[in-house]
C-alpha cells in the first residue's frame, strides 16, 4: 500500500468508485434481464402505461414477499433511463434515485416500451418481430452466467403465506446465490474453495484499503474509547489497524471457534469464538464493519439488540460504530448513484441489503437505539454512529 501514499483520501476513493462502477455493469445487465424475464414492461403497458410497483407485481404474477427487492431492481432500472419514476404530488421527472415507495408510479421510456412483447405497441418500428429479441440476444452471456440464472429463479419461487405477509425475503430461505451455486451460501464456498473464490482475501484486501482512509479521515470515532469489539473481524486487519492508532484502547475480535482458531498470535488484540446472534462481549463501543449488510432485517435488528446489550449508556460513551453504506448518501452525481445501486443489486444475492437512510433507522428504531449521526465520508459507504 505504499504505492499510494501519493494520493489523497479523497483520490483514493475516487478511484475505488471508477473501478467499482466498471466491475458492477455487469448487474446492469443483470436488472434488464430480470425485467425481460417477469415481462415488467409488458404489465406496465397492459396497465396504461404506469403503474405502482404492487400493480406490476400482482399483473406479472410476482409473489408480493419480492415487492422489496422488485424495487431496488427497479432502481437500477430507472436510474439507467430504462424506466422512468415520480410519486404522487411531485413534478415528474422526480430525481431518478429518490427513494422509491409503494406509491411510486413507474412508467414507460421510449427504451422499455421496446422491450413491450405486444406487436400492436411497437407497430412499424420492427416490422412483424418485436425489437425485444434484439436485446434478448445481447444479453444472452448475461442470462446464461450463475448470477443471472439464480437471480431469475429466485424471483419466480414462490413463498409461503408467512414470508408473504411480511413482503421481507431477505435473509429467509436461499439466496440467488445459492441457487445457482447447489444450495452453497456464499461463507460455505468461501470456505470449500478458497483458491478460486477468494472471498475473504477480498474482504482482507478492502479492510488493508479502507481503515488508513477511515483513521485519517474520521478516527475521531474511535477517541476516548476505553474498549472495542470488532463483531465479525475475522482474523482482526481492521481492530489492529485502529488498536495501532489508540494503543491505549483494548480491542477485542468476536467471531465464529472456526475463524478464530486461524488468528494470529502475539497482536495486541484479543479474539473471542462467539456467534454475534447469540450475545456479544461487554465493552465501550462495538465496531460492524460491512457486516450489516450481509443480512436482512430481522437479523440486523437481533445483532444490534446485543450490541446495544454490550455497551453502557450513551452519557457514559456507548455507541455502535457502523462502517456500511447508505444508499443516496454522499454525492449525487449518476456514477456515485449508479455504483449504489448496482451494488445492492451484487448483494442481494446473498438476501443482503443495501440500505436508504429511512431502512437504516426503521432496523435502529426496532433494536431500540435513540440517535444515529451518518458521516458520509467515505465514497459510496459512510460511517454511523449509533448511540442508545
Amino acid at each position: 500500500m505504499a504505492l499510494l501514499a501519493e494520493y489523497s483520501s479523497q483520490e483514493l476513493l475516487q478511484a475505488e468508485l471508477q473501478l467499482w462502477h466498471q466491475s458492477l455493469g455487469f448487474f446492469k445487465s443483470v436488472a434488464l434481464a430480470v425485467a425481460l424475464d417477469l415481462r415488467v414492461a409488458d404489465a406496465v403497458h397492459r396497465l396504461g402505461g404506469a403503474a405502482t410497483l404492487p400493480q406490476i407485481l400482482a399483473e406479472a404474477g410476482v409473489s408480493p414477499c419480492r415487492l422489496r427487492d422488485l424495487r431496488r431492481v427497479m432502481r437500477a432500472l430507472t436510474v439507467s433511463g430504462i424506466f422512468s419514476v415520480h410519486r404522487p404530488g411531485e413534478a415528474p421527472p422526480a430525481a431518478e434515485h429518490a427513494r422509491h415507495d409503494d406509491a411510486a408510479v413507474y412508467k414507460l421510456t421510449a427504451a422499455s416500451r421496446l422491450l413491450v412483447r405486444d406487436k400492436s405497441s411497437t407497430a412499424g418500428v420492427g416490422g412483424q418481430l418485436p425489437p425485444f429479441l434484439t436485446v434478448q440476444l445481447l444479453l444472452g452471456p448475461c442470462r446464461e452466467s450463475p448470477v443471472s440464472r439464480g437471480m431469475r429463479a429466485w424471483f419466480r419461487q414462490k413463498e409461503d403465506h408467512h414470508h408473504q405477509q411480511q413482503q421481507q425475503p431477505a435473509g429467509a430461505g436461499l439466496s440467488p446465490f445459492a441457487l445457482a451455486y447447489g444450495g452453497q451460501t456464499v461463507w460455505e464456498r468461501a470456505e470449500r474453495d478458497a483458491g478460486r473464490f477468494r472471498f475473504d482475501d477480498a474482504m482482507a484486501s478492502d479492510t488493508a484499503f479502507l481503515m488508513p482512509i477511515v483513521l485519517r479521515e474520521c478516527g475521531e470515532v474511535f477517541r476516548g474509547l476505553a474498549s472495542l469489539v470488532d463483531v465479525a473481524g475475522g482474523l482482526g486487519g481492521a481492530t489492529a489497524a485502529v488498536a495501532a492508532a489508540f494503543p491505549d484502547l483494548k480491542c477485542t475480535v468476536l467471531d465464529l471457534p472456526q475463524v478464530v482458531a486461524k488468528a494470529p498470535s502475539g497482536a495486541d488484540v484479543r479474539y473471542v469464538a462467539g456467534d454475534m446472534f447469540e450475545s456479544i462481549p461487554p465493552a465501550n463501543a462495538v465496531f460492524l464493519k460491512w457486516i450489516l449488510h450481509d443480512w436482512g432485517d430481522n437479523e440486523c435488528v437481533k445483532i444490534l439488540k446485543n450490541c446495544k446489550q454490550a455497551i453502557p449508556p450513551r452519557d457514559a460513551g456507548g455507541k455502535v460504530i457502523i462502517i456500511d453504506m447508505v444508499v443516496g448518501s454522499g454525492p449525487s452525481d449518476v456514477k456515485h448513484v449508479e455504483t449504489q445501486v448496482l451494488f445492492d443489486l451484487l448483494i442481494m444475492n446473498i438476501n443482503g441489503v443495501e440500505r436508504d437512510e429511512q431502512e437504516w433507522k426503521k432496523i435502529f428504531v426496532e433494536a431500540g437505539f435513540e440517535d444515529y449521526k451518518i458521516i458520509p465520508v467515505l465514497g459510496v459507504r459512510s460511517i454511523i454512529e449509533l448511540y442508545p
